[in-house]
């Protein structure tokens, strides 16, 4: 039988209830704003008077020298100490004395580890989102280069309009936009300090919260020390966030992937960036975009875990609310690690220009177009839409056959009225015609590229002010 723990060597306890009970082994990476925590903690408390000017300077000297071990390795966390927060705890006494004890003084663990995720969710919501900013000026990039690419749009994966690949690439430009928007927002909802918490009811001693909140770049106090200890709304929310912008990602892979085979070739997979087959000599694959959509999946169970550990858990801290951070932090580096891999493939890929015009040209994909241009000269759009359905199962998937009947038709029922251009139902003249803002026409998509190059940009000074707060972590380390 050995001791609990080094917190408490009075109970008890085998080593397979310490194995089971710590948490170190992945809260270890909590590490610096656990140190930037505490360093902001002294200051409140040196401000009340509960420690001397001179046991301030000793103890953020020692926390900051702590830091430094761990940033150069010096530092092994002991298991029987629990978690980061007591491994820290018990470096401080080891390297200041008595003065070290002093650190807990008006603070527990509740109050403590909900700080510490907040500090770590609010730099790892800024990073992706910066991951996900260089795959929107991927997206952007190809996209300015893409503004007289025609390729079909799909619908149910079958032809069903002729759309610019300018088009195409913003639309996915566009579901990254609200996957930042989201973390933006996630971001300042986690931003608030609950340090002073306590344990679920606030503490005696009067320490200033908004000015630890202030050195730790925070935007405010959380209102009620229960909620405060208790909430874990803010993970939950990330991990929503960025398993939604795991599926999107996920929806590009699929199209990548769809795109790069035989039956489509609109895309050529980057040699450097894809893997050949361990049998077959000829074969290229398109593991990256492969395994981004694999990990969608494993994003969404990330997010899920998350969500079932916090059903049905009554206010205050429970020991439930150690196990949120193994999927936070698997939700993290995957939706992180996708991002850049993602951004790297799609840049280096070439698209089959040729070929996508080729497949946009057949597919009887100028039907609607014919359906519009009755419905201009004053017959009933349903009525239309029947006409040319007929015209479509007549021509039977022959494209010249339905352009030739298309013709006798306008020819029928625009007699003695002005007939329309003879390339009226080309796929660049059906282009032409998505005009409305937000459509594919070449000026419609200028638009667009315009809008999304100050969607950029906004997006961009936004992420600048978020990181002059996170910068407060390693302000405070020195």
């Amino acid at each position: 039988m050995k001791a609990r723990s080094k917190r408490n060597p009075v109970q008890p306890a085998n080593d397979a209830f310490l194995n089971f009970t710590a948490s170190i082994h992945f809260d270890s990476r909590l590490w610096k704003y656990d140190i930037a925590g505490s360093i902001a903690h002294v200051h409140g408390l040196a401000t009340t008077g509960v420690i001397t000017t001179s046991e301030q300077k000793l103890m953020i000297g020692g926390l900051k020298a702590i830091a430094e071990d761990i940033k150069r390795g010096k530092v092994a966390f002991d298991p029987k100490l629990e978690d980061i927060h007591m491994n820290i705890e018990s470096l401080l006494r080891s390297k200041i004395g008595d003065a070290g004890a002093k650190l807990h003084t008006g603070r527990s663990r509740n109050d403590q580890v909900a700080l510490d995720v907040r500090l770590c969710v609010r730099e790892t919501l800024s990073e992706a989102a910066t991951e996900a900013v260089g795959l929107q000026e991927v997206l952007l990039k190809k996209a300015k280069e893409s503004t007289t690419v025609i390729l079909p749009g799909l619908t149910h994966l079958q032809h069903a309009q002729p759309i610019l690949l300018s088009h195409h690439l913003l639309a996915h430009f566009w579901r990254l936009q609200r996957d930042i928007a989201r973390i933006v927002d996630c971001y300042h909802r986690t931003n608030f300090s609950p340090l002073g918490s306590g344990a679920l009811a606030g503490i005696s001693f009067k320490i200033d919260r908004n000015l630890v909140a202030d050195e730790l770049g925070m935007d405010g106090i959380t209102e009620n020390s229960m909620d405060a200890v208790s909430d874990r709304d803010f993970v939950a929310e990330a991990a929503f966030t960025l398993s939604l912008l795991q599926i999107h990602l996920s929806s590009l892979s699929e199209e990548l992937v769809l795109w790069s085979s035989k039956e489509f070739g609109y895309i050529k997979l980057p040699k450097q960036l894809a893997s050949g087959s361990s049998m077959m000599p000829q074969k290229l694959n398109p593991d990256i975009p492969e395994l981004v959509r694999g990990k969608s999946g494993r994003a969404v169970g990330d997010l899920v875990a998350i969500l079932t550990l916090l059903k049905s858990l009554p206010l205050a801290y429970n020991r439930d609310l150690q196990e949120d951070k193994e999927s936070l932090f698997d939700v993290i580096d995957t939706a992180g690690a996708s991002l850049h891999a993602l951004k790297t493939f799609l840049a280096e890929v070439e698209f089959d220009k040729v070929r996508m015009r080729k497949s946009a040209e057949v597919g009887l994909m100028t039907a609607t177009d014919l359906a519009d241009l009755l419905t201009t000269r004053g017959v009933p759009f349903r009525d239309a839409h029947e006409i040319v359905k007929g015209l479509a199962m007549k021509a039977n998937g022959d494209d010249q056959r339905f352009l030739a009947l298309a013709n006798e038709l306008i020819s029928k029922k625009l007699k003695g009225e002005e007939v329309p251009e003879i390339d009226y139902l080309s796929i660049d003249k059906a282009i032409e015609r998505r005009s409305i803002d937000g459509g594919t026409s070449k000026s419609a998509v200028m638009k667009q590229i315009g809008q999304a190059e100050s969607a950029l940009q906004a997006t961009k000074k936004s992420l600048s002010e978020m990181q002059k707060d996170i910068s407060a972590v390693d302000a405070l380390l020195g």
